[in-house]
Parts: structure tokens; sequence; C-alpha cells
């Protein structure tokens, strides 16, 4: 047995004990929280379920799209969702929190950054960046056989959102999205970009273990108001909306708003739940750039704060 294999053991041991007996919690029905296609949040979501357990609570984990689910949360039959970023699901969340029946379970902690980047040896090949307007003066630098005589931006898998079709559009951009297929092929691709100097103008975000490892730097697009998305008429460009970069801002958890009542405690917990940007991107990165398990990573993390955790639970 390995050392990590040796202290998840031990760390299953260990949170096991003192934990309420699954008749003390108010139902023993489960709470079925989503999992996504990206590393953070299945670490994020395997450390609030795996408290939960310990709290005595019974936890199913469902793989779902990350936007669709939100008529799983509407009905009931999705109960806890851990990461709805403000960069690319705040409409989706608003609409469903205006239903009622979907509640905003509070900022994760985290800061989301999501946005066009590129590594800092592309600027000699590209003086301009990061302006934006520097982008159609290198469409050439970033062309592939795929995609010349247009630029190529590697965007994020298409259940993402994110609407970069509809910025390179409003924008004028002489570049063609190009959707990686998983998470893992995106950064896959800026790895080898980077080991081989490359060009890449790829989605990059945070908190990950990417904008830490790699020296690069963010496009800076016009600033991003709510008006730029909302009113064609707003922006650089009048007769088209999304002519702006994308929002920054805090990542979200949002539930099923009969988790209060029927899971009161579970509620609670969610609600206190925190981490930061640095912390899970450090997580991240033990999971993508040293193999390690999420299961493995996530109970090590358990193991090493106890503390923190248990306040969620006890108040």
């Amino acid at each position: 047995m390995t050392f990590r294999n040796l202290m998840a053991s031990a760390a299953v041991v260990a949170l096991g004990a003192g934990a309420p007996a699954l008749a003390q919690v108010e139902s023993s029905d489960p709470i079925r929280m989503t999992l996504h296609d990206w590393t953070g949040q299945l670490i994020t979501t395997n450390i609030m379920a795996r408290v939960l357990e310990e709290a005595g609570y019974n936890v199913e984990l469902v793989q779902a799209d990350y936007l669709a689910q939100f008529a799983g949360l509407k009905t009931g039959d999705l109960h806890v969702a851990m990461e709805m970023w403000e960069t690319t699901g705040r409409e989706a969340m608003d609409e469903a929190v205006a239903t009622g029946t979907v509640v905003n379970m509070g900022s994760t902690g985290m800061e989301a950054i999501e946005e066009w980047w590129y590594p800092s040896y592309v600027k000699e090949l590209c003086p301009g960046l990061p302006d934006w307007t520097a982008l159609n003066d290198c469409a050439e630098v970033f062309a592939t056989a795929e995609t010349a005589p247009r630029g190529r931006y590697l965007g994020g898998p298409v259940t993402w959102g994110g609407f970069d079709p509809e910025r390179v559009e409003a924008l004028g951009l002489n570049y063609e999205v190009i959707h990686a297929g998983t998470d893992a092929a995106l950064f896959a691709e800026l790895e080898s970009a980077y080991q081989r100097q490359a060009p890449i103008l790829l989605w990059v975000y945070a908190p990950h273990w990417a904008p830490m490892q790699f020296d690069g730097e963010w496009v800076e697009f016009p600033e991003y108001t709510a008006e730029c998305y909302e009113d064609p008429s707003w922006g650089i460009n009048p007769d088209m909306a999304f002519d702006c970069g994308k929002p920054r801002g805090p990542i979200w958890k949002v539930a099923w708003a009969g988790v209060a009542d029927k899971w009161p405690g579970a509620a609670s917990a969610i609600e206190a739940f925190s981490i930061d940007n640095d912390t899970m991107g450090g997580l991240i990165a033990l999971v993508d750039l040293e193999g390690g398990a999420v299961e493995d990573v996530v109970e090590d993390w358990l193991w090493e704060n106890e503390d923190t955790w248990r306040a969620w639970v006890e108040g």
C-alpha cells in the first residue's frame, strides 16, 4: 500500500469518529449533487459530499450538464450544484432563482476569471497584446491548417457557454472558435504548445493550476457590463451584443429551494462551505499534474483540514 493510500485509509477511520448517526439527520433520502466536466468542480463537489456523509447524510453524485442542470434543480430531481460561475452561469442562475424553485446558497469563496489567454512568449510575435485590437493583426500567428487564414481560438467545451462565437462576430475578429472536447484536452494542448513554444490562444480560467504554472496574460477586451450582454446598442458595435470581455466575480453554490426544508442541517453546511483560489488551484494541480485521484486528494484535504470542515457542519 502506498503512503497516499495509507493516509487516505487513516483519514477514513479518523473522519468516521464522532460523526452523527444517519438516524439523527432530518431525512435519509439522498441529496443529489451534480458533477460536471472540470477537475475543480469535481473536487469541490466531492469535498462537500464527503463532509455531508460524515454528518450522516445520504449523498448521491449525478453527472449533469452545467447549464441544463437547472431543469432538474427547479423540479427537485437534482438538489445541489457546487459551482455556478459568475463568468458563464449568472444568466441561467438568475432565471432559475427568479422562479422561486432554486436558491443561491452564497459564494464558494472563490473568485472566477475566464477569458482568452496566451503565453507570454507569444508577445514577441504579436507585440500589441494584451490589447484585443492587436488580435486581427496577428491572426496568421494563431492560424492552423484547420482555420487558415483565420486565427484559431481554442475554447472550452461547448457546454461551458461563454459566448465566444458571439464575441468574435460582434468585435469583427478574424478568428474561428474551435471547442475543446474536454477540460483535460484543453489544458493538454496548452502544455504541449508551451513545451514547443508554439503560439496558442485559448480559454484559461482561475482558480486553476494553469495561470499559476505558466507565464501568460489574459487578453484585455472592452470592460464587461451587463448592458454589453443585454443591449446591442451598447458598446463598440451598435448592432450586436457581446462586444466586450467576460464578467468576473464569485463562484456560487445553488440548490433546489426545498433543500433547506428537507435537510436544514445540510443546507447550513453548504452555505458555510468556503475555499480560496490558491487552495483550489493547488488541489487541481495534485490531480491534473501529479496524477492523483480526486477521491484521494479530497480525503487528504479532509484529513489535514478537519477543524475547517467540522465548523461547516457544527455551525
